[in-house]
């Protein structure tokens, strides 16, 4: 699932939507991650109480529906209440659409949609963007590619005109392409010599699902990214870029009967994808226990990763296992995060999260620490998570719980974008506005037993986990060793896969 803006920079946003189930990505960077704290020196820090939060639900605008007839589907909200309009296109087909051998081509293809489109040259179009104080983005996730913008209700003819232009007219420059390449394969490359929090995901999903397309990198790697030739991006395109793709939601100071009259004069006419989109394989989670060590010989710290395959996005029970991995990881008070790190100071932060997506997609707890203290914090993780998962949570914890999700979720439906992007999102899954208008009640109703039976089905059994180990091999192995079979690559590989996959 995607987040709203701010803005990201291309490759964290790429990090973030194609990677395991992590919280935002860091920006990538040359400058060391800082040490974990030495376990001798506790962190202090006690969780504050939490305040009263009000249950009052969120009940999500009714939308105008409109379908072109070349299949793209418009839901339009008015809100009057500021001059702004914003939009959010989802177009079906993302990271799983790229060939073996040519990871990150759609993800270059996305981002080559804003580098000059129509009439307009690169520089040219992110001038009419700038010159207007608009903002624009293109997202390239796992399922769909998606392009955000938001811009004053004066400009919303030149915002139809350059959404249109971007979708339909795309240059797909060869200096820009090979400028985004070379960028690209940069960032990568800083990535793995500076803080590897911004790839573990990636190598997670890579060793988890090795035969699958989740477990392809939507960022690229250093191996697949050169051979990415123009031609391949305008292949792509043709195959996978037109209007039956298309789910565009607009949320904003316009009125919708206008404004469908003005889309459907701009997108109506965009033929449909030249490829018919194949469904996404099944996922399932994997038996036994197999670990990745990715050798880095200059590491003074262990990133770590351990997980295994969660839930689908229309899972009947996503509001529960949500809250229930709240308590797990979802936040600052959480259990790990207290032991990890409040208690032990074995780490700065610890957390787990779930990604699901069109089939059941991650669920991991991460953190990191010093090397020396690896096999003590990935134990403790494993207790924290092997107890939790068996006995559940008590009283306090639920109550806590269900007030901090209850506070949370109200502002993230407040703004133009973030209404926009909910209702794209929502018809992508194939779900109603009873999965926002529903939530308050589901977590309200959520009792202990209740969530603990839904976690024991959806967090793995301990015996069935997937480890990836990024650090300093030559002190990890026999750490390693412990926790099942061991596959060990280098980070200096070009691909973010082993050579040779371990039989699941």
């Amino acid at each position: 699932m995607l987040t709203p803006r701010p803005l990201r920079s291309a490759l964290a946003a790429l990090l973030f939507t194609s990677a395991c189930a992590t919280a935002p990505a860091p920006v990538p960077t040359s400058t060391p991650a800082p040490p974990a704290p030495e376990a001798s020196a506790p962190a202090a820090a006690t969780p504050a109480p939490t305040a009263p939060l009000s249950t009052k639900g969120v009940t999500l605008p009714e939308a105008t529906a409109v379908t072109l007839k070349n299949g793209v589907r418009l839901l339009l909200v008015e809100k009057h209440e500021l001059p702004l309009v914003s939009f959010s296109a989802w177009l079906k087909g993302g990271a799983v659409t790229d060939p073996a051998g040519k990871e990150g081509l759609a993800a270059l293809t996305a981002e080559l949609l804003q580098k000059g489109a129509g009439s307009r040259n690169a520089q040219q179009f992110a001038e009419a963007v700038d010159g207007v104080g608009g903002e624009l983005e293109v997202v390239p996730a796992r399922e769909a590619l998606v392009l955000n913008g938001s811009f004053q209700s004066r400009d919303t003819a030149l915002m139809v005109e350059l959404l249109s232009d971007m979708l339909v007219r795309p240059r797909f420059d060869a200096k820009e392409l090979e400028k985004a390449r070379a960028l690209r394969v940069s960032e990568i490359a800083s990535a793995k010599d500076g803080d590897p929090r911004a790839l573990i995901g990636v190598y997670f999903n890579a060793f988890h699902f090795p035969s699958h397309p989740y477990g392809g990198s939507a960022v690229g790697s250093e191996a697949s990214l050169p051979g990415i030739s123009r031609g391949d991006v305008l292949g792509w395109a043709k195959a996978n870029l037109g209007g039956d793709r298309l789910i565009l939601s607009v949320v904003g100071d316009f009125d919708a009967k206008q404004l469908a009259a003005k889309l459907e004069s701009a997108l109506g006419g965009w033929a449909p994808a030249g490829q018919k989109l194949a469904a996404v394989p099944a996922t399932a989670p994997t038996k036994g226990r197999h670990v990745l060590l990715v050798d880095k010989p200059d590491a003074t710290q262990t990133y770590f990763a351990i997980g295994n395959t969660g839930i689908r996005r229309t899972d009947p029970d996503r509001v529960v296992a949500e809250l229930g991995n709240t308590v797990l990881g979802g936040r600052f008070t959480s259990l790990l995060n207290t032991e990890l790190r409040v208690k032990t100071g074995l780490t700065y932060g610890a957390h787990s999260s779930l990604a699901p997506a069109l089939q059941p997609g991650t669920f991991v707890f991460t953190s990191y620490t010093q090397t020396d203290s690896t096999g003590r914090a990935i134990d403790l993780a494993l207790d924290v998570f092997t107890r939790y998962r068996q006995e559940g949570m008590d009283d306090a914890m639920l109550a806590s719980a269900q007030s901090y999700v209850l506070g949370q979720f109200p502002p993230r439906l407040e703004t133009g974008d973030q209404l926009a992007m909910k209702l794209s999102e929502l018809a992508f899954y194939g779900l109603d506005a009873q999965d926002v208008n529903g939530f308050a009640g589901a977590v309200s109703a959520a009792s202990r037993d209740g969530v603990r039976t839904v976690l024991q089905r959806v967090l793995p059994a301990p015996e069935d986990l997937t480890f990836v180990l990024i650090g300093k091999a030559e002190a990890l192995r026999d750490v390693a060793r412990k926790y099942g079979p061991v596959t060990e690559m280098k980070i200096s590989d070009k691909r973010f896969a082993p050579s040779t996959a371990p039989g699941r």
